[in-house]
């Protein structure tokens, strides 16, 4: 077979990413705090926008470049204008003042009040270290077992895996570790949960020798609340060990929790559905993001193009078709997440007015559908966005999840689903725990919802609740 070189035309379409559109696509996705900085960062870059200064308009009469501009009147009485202040003299020593403070303000000033950021682990331990040991070898190790805790206060390497890395015996790693865990609070420094527990009852003022022997011989038992093996064990009343329990059920298994964890996330809502006249109304949040529109001086060069440079045209032209693009993909933005707001709360009327237990399955197509555009659009403008509403603060994607088949034919949400697992194990009978398989015949008995027994483990598992083994107490 023959091969030949031949030209052919050919029509075809096809969509091309220019950087316009890709930008009108990012910013769909981007959270409020993202936008804001978007929006900053182009008015910073690009001269043509300006910033809509609050309660204040558009003005198209302002004086144009070359017009004469008016001198300000003379006095009247022919007397002459006041002087120009010499403000270099006025304000030669004004460095050096400094307005006195009222001994009642020193009084009122705290450490806590000058702090910069909160603190953490860290800063606690190594406060008290400095303040308690002299040793200089001992501070460097205390220091660097500090370093190797985790958020819960626990050591995470050996000890002889830090002695190694130091260069030190074992022998002198372990003083330093003893000191660590001398610190407040008390636990910090354990290598598991039994140390941990062991380090706050030997910390205590009233020691409690049996409470020690359950969590130094019998921890598996204590988990599985298997306190009468426990009891037999150790030759003691049941009585008794319950008190034991009482005690070690008020330590800290994680006792750097209050120092360590990540700082509160403050969320502002992108978007606010109020019931008003019994209808719901969604209202985009714009608070705090700035209005943008093109200056005046620039429009005026694209209006006298003979007045200046070809350079200066071909410049302002580029600024103004990616100000003028960047504007559109803005209100693109607003109208989309509008839409997609608007159609979930037609979706989720019941919910926002009784609460989950009303909540609907809904998918990202179901919404793409209703409001004419790709299911990508849908999921690019759901992304880190907040909606308020009258049951509280929600993320857009929290109300698409699927459905869970019924009896009665329509799909149950499977956030209800979870929820209705949640308030039977919350109510249980502490001595008769329901087990998965019970739940399954209770939701398919009363509310018709035909559910898998691992599926009630796997939201008893994302719920945090142990097994019915584990959450069995004895009477």
């Amino acid at each position: 077979m023959a091969f030949e070189t031949k030209l052919a035309l050919r029509q075809s379409q096809k969509m091309v990413m220019t950087p316009m559109l890709q930008e009108a696509i990012s910013l769909l996705q981007l959270s409020r705090l993202e936008m804001l900085q978007a929006l900053r960062q182009h008015l910073e870059e690009n001269p043509v926008l300006e910033e809509v200064a609050e309660g204040t308009e558009e003005m198209d009469d302002q004086p144009e470049a070359g017009d004469p501009v008016e001198e300000p009147a003379a006095a009247s009485n022919g007397e002459a204008s006041a002087p120009e202040i010499d403000w270099e003299s006025y304000l030669q020593d004004a460095s050096d003042y400094r307005p006195p403070i009222a001994r009642e303000q020193v009084e009122q000033l705290d450490g806590e009040s000058l702090l910069t950021r909160p603190g953490t682990l860290d800063d606690h331990l190594l406060f008290q270290l400095h303040m308690t040991i002299r040793d200089p070898e001992l501070l460097r190790l205390g220091s660097i077992i500090i370093g190797d805790l985790d958020d819960g206060g626990y050591l995470r390497s050996s000890v002889a895996e830090l002695a190694v890395l130091v260069g030190v015996s074992p022998e002198v790693m372990g003083a330093a570790l003893r000191a660590v865990q001398c610190l407040d609070p008390l636990g910090v420094g354990a290598r598991d949960l039994r140390e941990c527990l062991l380090l706050q009852l030997e910390g205590r003022a009233d020691r409690h020798d049996l409470a020690e022997m359950i969590v130094r011989d019998h921890l598996h038992e204590l988990e599985r609340r298997q306190l009468a093996k426990v009891a037999d064990a150790l030759g003691v009343s049941f009585a008794e060990v319950q008190e034991a329990v009482t005690v070690i059920a008020s330590l800290e298994p994680r006792p750097a929790k209050s120092l360590g964890g990540e700082e509160p996330r403050y969320i502002s809502p992108d978007v606010y559905v109020h019931k008003i006249d019994g209808r719901f109304v969604v209202t985009l949040n714009e608070d705090g993001l700035p209005r943008l529109r093109i200056n005046s001086y620039y429009r005026r060069i694209l209006s006298k193009r003979e007045a200046f440079p070809r350079e200066a045209r071909d410049y302002v032209e580029e600024k103004m078709r990616s100000a003028l693009w960047f504007i559109r993909s803005i209100e693109q933005r607003k109208r989309t997440l509008v839409k997609v707001a608007e159609s979930i709360v037609k979706v989720q009327k019941a919910f926002l007015d009784h609460g989950i237990s009303n909540l609907r399955p809904l998918t990202l197509r179901e919404v793409a559908d209703d409001i004419s555009m790709h299911e990508s659009t849908v999921s690019r403008v759901t992304t880190n966005k907040y909606v308020q509403t009258p049951q509280g603060l929600f993320e857009l994607k929290y109300f698409f999840h699927r459905g869970v088949p019924s009896t009665g034919g329509d799909s149950v949400s499977s956030l209800r689903v979870k929820d209705l697992v949640r308030r039977y194990l919350t109510a249980e009978d502490s001595q008769k725990p329901l087990s998965d398989q019970k739940i399954v015949e209770i939701l398919a008995k009363v509310h018709g919802v035909e559910i898998a027994r691992r599926t009630v483990a796997k939201y008893r598992g994302q719920l945090k609740i142990p097994s019915s083994n584990r959450r069995r107490h004895p009477i």
